[in-house]
C-alpha cells in the first residue's frame, strides 16, 4: 500500500509537469489508460471472470464519478501546489462518513461527527477562504474529493456483491471509454522528446499503483490500510518541493495535520465499529 501511494504520487508529479504543455483531458486520458494496463495484467492473470458484476449499472457509475474526479484535479494541481491540493484532498474521508449517514443510512455517532467538524476546520485552514492567499482552482480539488468519496460510497455498495479487482476493471474500463470520446477535441501531438516519456511514465505509474493497492487490499482489510494513505502528503510534499520548488506554509501544515490526525480517529472509530 505505501508502495502504491509513493508511486500514485509520483504519477501526480508527472501530471503536474505535464499540464505545462498538453491539455489535462489528454493527461488524465493517458492516466487512466495506465489502470486499464493495470487491469489487462488483471485479466492475463485471472481470466474475464472478474468482469462478471451484479451491478454493472452501478459500476458504470463508479467509473463516471473517476472521470471526474480525476479530471478536476489534474486541471488543479497545473494551477496550485501539489501538497496542498493532497492536504484538500483528505477530507474525502469526511464527505463518506456524511454521506453513509445520508445515504446509506449508517450510524455515526457524536465523536465521529464532531471529527468531521474538525476535519472540514482543517480545510478551511489550508485554503483560506476570502483571504486570498489560495488559488481559485483549489474549488476544484474540493468538487475532485466530493466525486472521490461518491465513489467509495458506490464501492461500499458495490462490496457485498462484486469484487475488488471486478469494480477497479469496471472502473478503469469506464473511464478510458468516457475519455476517449472527447480525446480528439483537445489531442496535442505530444513533443516525442519530453511529452511522450512523461505521459508513459504517467501511464505506468498509474497502473503500478492500482495493482500494488489491489495486492494489499487482499492481503488486509482496508481500515487497517486507511492510514497509509497519509504519506501521499509526505511524497506530495517532497516532490513539490524537490520538483516545483513549492513548499507549504506554516498555515497548510497546521491545516493538514488537523485533517490528518481527525482523519485517522475516524479510521479508528470504523475499525472499532467492523471488529464489533
Amino acid at each position: 500500500m505505501a508502495l502504491g501511494m509513493f508511486l500514485f504520487s509520483a504519477g501526480d508529479m508527472v501530471a503536474k509537469l505535464l499540464t505545462e504543455t498538453v491539455h489535462p483531458v489528454q493527461v488524465v486520458w493517458s492516466r487512466q489508460l495506465g489502470l486499464l494496463l493495470g487491469v489487462v495484467v488483471l485479466l492475463l492473470m485471472r481470466g474475464t471472470g472478474i468482469l462478471k458484476s451484479a451491478n454493472p449499472r452501478l459500476q458504470i457509475g463508479r467509473g463516471v464519478l473517476a472521470v471526474c474526479s480525476a479530471t478536476l484535479f489534474i486541471v488543479a494541481i497545473g494551477y496550485v501546489p501539489l501538497a496542498d491540493a493532497v492536504a484538500v484532498t483528505f477530507v474525502a474521508p469526511f464527505l463518506v462518513t456524511v454521506m453513509g449517514a445520508l445515504i446509506l443510512r449508517e450510524r455515526v455517532g457524536p465523536r465521529r461527527w464532531a471529527a468531521v467538524g474538525v476535519g472540514f476546520i482543517g480545510m478551511l485552514i489550508v485554503i483560506r477562504p476570502g483571504l486570498g492567499v489560495v488559488h481559485p482552482a483549489m474549488l476544484l480539488i474540493m468538487a475532485a474529493a466530493f466525486f472521490f468519496a461518491m465513489r467509495q460510497i458506490l464501492s461500499r455498495m458495490l462490496s457485498g456483491g462484486d469484487r475488488i479487482e471486478t469494480t477497479v476493471a469496471y472502473t478503469a474500463i469506464t473511464s478510458s471509454a468516457i475519455l476517449t470520446l472527447p480525446l480528439p477535441f483537445f489531442w496535442q501531438t505530444p513533443d516525442m522528446a519530453r511529452d511522450l516519456p512523461l505521459l508513459v511514465a504517467c501511464a505506468l505509474l498509474a497502473a503500478g499503483g492500482e495493482v500494488l493497492v489491489i495486492k494489499s487490499l487482499e492481503l488486509a482489510q482496508a481500515v487497517v490500510l486507511a492510514p497509509v494513505h497519509y504519506t501521499l502528503l509526505i511524497w506530495g510534499t517532497a516532490y513539490g518541493w524537490l520538483i516545483f520548488g513549492e513548499f507549504p506554509d506554516i498555515w497548510t501544515w497546521v491545516g493538514a495535520g488537523i485533517i490528518m490526525a481527525t482523519g485517522l480517529y475516524v479510521v479508528h472509530r470504523e475499525r472499532l465499529v467492523s471488529s464489533r
